[in-house]
């Protein structure tokens, strides 16, 4: 028989237990401690009736119960991992934002990791999340995966990557179509009248960096536009990186009048090159960059950029994990993510584009009026 615990008066003059611990729940909702436990681990041997008042009773008191005692007895942690290549990249405190809000929703906590690109620390953030048990882990780092991938192969811990990653059983792949975005993209210049783009990459030893590059000379060549070996530059995904490649493509004695970039850093840094060289966005140059971080919106001029959704990742992210880790997930072998082009004010016309535009037609203007008075005569 469970002792009465002593009690004490909450602000609204209730009887509550003094010592907030899992059998005062368990007295205060009038329920069994392994009620309790299994609604903790949200167990469906749990009726919706006795779970709500449980669930009342806990926030009442204000419980915090143990998360280790608790993957102890129901041999779960409800840890989700999260791996990311850059956290000063505002890209991956968007797309962690996202996972966190979606795992909690969910009854999950997570585990973060940031690589910084180095081998070492990649395989230091997988240590520690076998070690905290983490139930999945998603490795969204864009391409920088390889060194994790023999230090998993064999682990039993479902795992998500973003475009490649092993073939077999508890691992989802979420596949960008970059294509589409980049498309977009290149048409929305070409419209405008450019035909001199070049392109700014990420570090070429990256997939996605790879990938996105890929896309644009194909959305080139779709355009009927050719693409030019110098006009493609490598860079290295920061603003640094974007400024230095733009630096180099000024040099040149036929600058390109747009560019694309891998990543919107990239871009932010162009923008500060180009301000720097005295010039004007998008006056004498326009440009597009790529992921729609919330920067994007408020750079001096807003940044026209192809958006990938940090949270249509983050969403697709927990999905697979939790189709791995619960009995009746649906489990999938990809997801696709979408890109789309989010137009705002870094692009437009090329330079002397408007001029060129009104020669033309009071060319045409002439040669009408010049028709009409020939056929008059006539």
């Amino acid at each position: 028989m469970v002792k009465q615990a002593e009690k004490k008066a909450d602000p609204m003059g209730l009887a509550v237990p003094a010592k907030m611990d899992i059998r005062a729940v368990a007295e205060l909702a009038n329920v069994s401690i392994a009620t309790v436990s299994r609604t903790f681990n949200r167990s469906s041997t749990v009726s919706p009736k006795l779970a709500k008042r449980v669930w009342a009773a806990i926030d009442k008191l204000d419980y915090c119960p143990n998360s280790q005692a608790r993957a102890l007895v129901s041999g779960r942690s409800r840890l989700l991992g999260l791996i990311v290549s850059d956290i000063t990249n505002p890209f991956f405190p968007e797309l962690i934002r996202g996972f966190e809000d979606i795992a909690v929703e969910h009854g999950y906590e997570i585990l973060i990791g940031s690589t910084n690109d180095e081998s070492r620390r990649m395989s230091l953030c997988i240590r520690r999340m076998l070690e905290r048990r983490a139930e999945g882990i998603a490795v969204l780092t864009f391409g920088a995966e390889k060194p994790l991938l023999e230090q998993l192969s064999g682990r039993k811990v479902p795992l998500v990557f973003v475009d490649v990653g092993q073939q077999g059983p508890g691992i989802s792949l979420l596949r960008v179509d970059y294509l589409h975005g980049v498309r977009q993209g290149v048409q929305h210049l070409a419209v405008l009248g450019h035909r001199k783009i070049a392109f700014i990459s990420g570090p070429r030893d990256l997939h996605s960096a790879q990938s996105r590059q890929t896309a644009f000379i194909r959305a080139l060549e779709e355009c009927g536009i050719k693409s030019t070996p110098l006009w493609m530059v490598e860079a290295d995904h920061t603003m640094e990186g974007g400024s230095r490649a733009m630096h180099r493509l000024l040099q040149l004695s036929h600058p390109p009048t747009a560019v694309m970039c891998s990543n919107d850093m990239t871009a932010i840094g162009v923008l500060h090159q180009v301000y720097r060289a005295g010039l004007r966005v998008p006056e004498d140059l326009s440009v597009i960059g790529f992921d729609d971080i919330r920067i994007a919106q408020v750079t001096i001029p807003p940044l026209t950029t192809i958006q990938m959704s940090c949270l249509e990742l983050a969403r697709a992210a927990v999905t697979a994990l939790r189709a791995h880790v619960e009995d009746n997930g649906e489990q999938k072998r990809s997801y696709e993510i979408d890109t789309h082009l989010v137009v705002r004010e870094s692009t437009g016309y090329p330079k002397g584009a408007m001029r060129d535009l009104r020669k033309r037609e009071r060319s045409i203007k002439q040669t009408l009026a010049a028709t009409r008075s020939r056929t008059s005569t006539a």
